[in-house]
């Protein structure tokens, strides 16, 4: 059996219509006692699907709260994790994550970690105090590292901010760039933060498990590759099995982290575990050296080019819509370059990847795009 059929057979769901009616969903797992059976005890038995109601989002440009953009930090080649040193200082470089940062940070942090125990002090600094240097901080600080944080900006002013929040590691390096190490490198990244961010979901880091669908054409392109594993539920579904106007569905279960809270939280923990956070910029290695600590992990994301010359780095614009928040909301959806993230503080409306473009400014023909693009989506026919 191939793998296409393999995922059809799989999918086993109930025909669904528009939004608001019902749309397929998991199944539960229920114990029933079974009259007759000799230890008298409950056994478990799968019952069938329960129906699943997708809301509509209501696309309004009066809905609107706000338009942010954000600059992602690219490398064509993949992330950076690996030790340069500058006379008596290591350093340890740890960014260049591209569409990954908060979904790849705690994996990177701990590989960070892994090349700075080797060094003969227990005391670092960490350069950014965005997902990546946080997330980085705080597991310098379990492994037993006294830490302070250098950062030239601080949440809520930090890149991180304005991500989405997605667990999902995309647009981290350009197909065909990559080496076979950095391959393996990158799927080791991923599930190690995948495993650590389960020890966060609930409400104190705002980390959530939630429902997924990328639609389109095509049944498998949302298909995870080398991470399926880490995707559960996931599913195909055809046009009468949910309520898009596309011919296919490709569902699975990921976490969504609500940034604003999920950052506080981070800053929180890092205060309370002795951490000391340092506002300061950096212009060129040689301001390193002035710091009291040895070994010095560069979280500094696209602010890496200029303090370290990575001319490879890249800046990649992405700019966010969002409207008023609708608690029944509670997916996220993918169509193309779209895509709909709902959270407690509004709903996140995506879909630009500007690539080398470096103004912060909202594109308002970008803006009028998104906006448009999810109301047809989210527009259910009359027929």
């Amino acid at each position: 059996m191939d793998r296409r059929t393999l995922l059809w057979n799989l999918s086993g769901l109930a025909a669904a219509g528009g939004f608001g009616l019902a749309c397929a969903g998991r199944a539960d797992r229920v114990a029933t006692s079974t009259p007759g059976a000799l230890d008298g005890r409950s056994r478990a038995v799968w019952a069938p699907p329960r129906a699943r109601t997708l809301f509509p989002v209501h696309v309004d440009p009066r809905r609107e709260i706000r338009t942010v953009v954000g600059l992602r930090p690219f490398r064509p080649s993949g992330f950076r994790v690996e030790a340069e040193r500058f006379d008596r200082q290591l350093v340890v470089h740890n960014y260049g994550h591209g569409g990954g940062g908060v979904t790849l940070s705690w994996g990177t942090a701990l590989l960070a970690e892994e090349i700075a125990a080797g060094a003969d002090t227990r005391r670092c600094a960490v350069i950014g105090c965005g997902a990546v240097g946080l997330a980085t901080a705080r597991v310098m600080q379990q492994r037993g590292w006294k830490t302070t944080i250098y950062a030239r900006d601080l949440p809520p002013k930090t890149t991180s901010n304005m991500a989405g929040g997605q667990w999902s590691p995309s647009m981290v390096s350009d197909p065909g760039r990559t080496t076979a190490t950095y391959d393996a490198q990158f799927v080791r990244a991923a599930r190690l933060a995948h495993q650590y961010f389960q020890n966060l979901v609930g409400q104190h880091y705002a980390v959530r498990w939630i429902e997924n669908y990328i639609v389109g054409d095509d049944p498998l392109a949302g298909s995870r590759g080398a991470l399926a594993e880490l995707y559960p539920e996931t599913q195909i579904l055809r046009r009468d099995e949910h309520p898009f106007p596309t011919a296919h569905a490709y569902r699975f279960t990921t976490m969504l982290v609500e940034m604003p809270a999920y950052l506080d939280a981070l800053q929180r923990d890092f205060h309370l575990a002795g951490g000391r956070i340092v506002v300061r910029d950096f212009a060129a290695p040689s301001e390193l050296q002035q710091l009291p600590e040895q070994v010095i992990v560069n979280c500094a994301g696209l602010g890496a080019r200029d303090l370290f010359g990575d001319a490879e780095m890249l800046p990649v614009k992405g700019q966010l819509t969002v409207l008023l928040p609708q608690p029944e909301v509670d997916y996220i959806v993918v169509k193309d370059e779209l895509y709909m993230f709902p959270r407690s503080d509004g709903i996140l409306l995506g879909g630009t990847h500007e690539r080398g473009v470096e103004t912060i400014e909202p594109d308002a023909e970008a803006k009028a795009r998104i906006l448009e693009g999810h109301r047809q989506l989210f527009t259910v026919s009359a027929s």
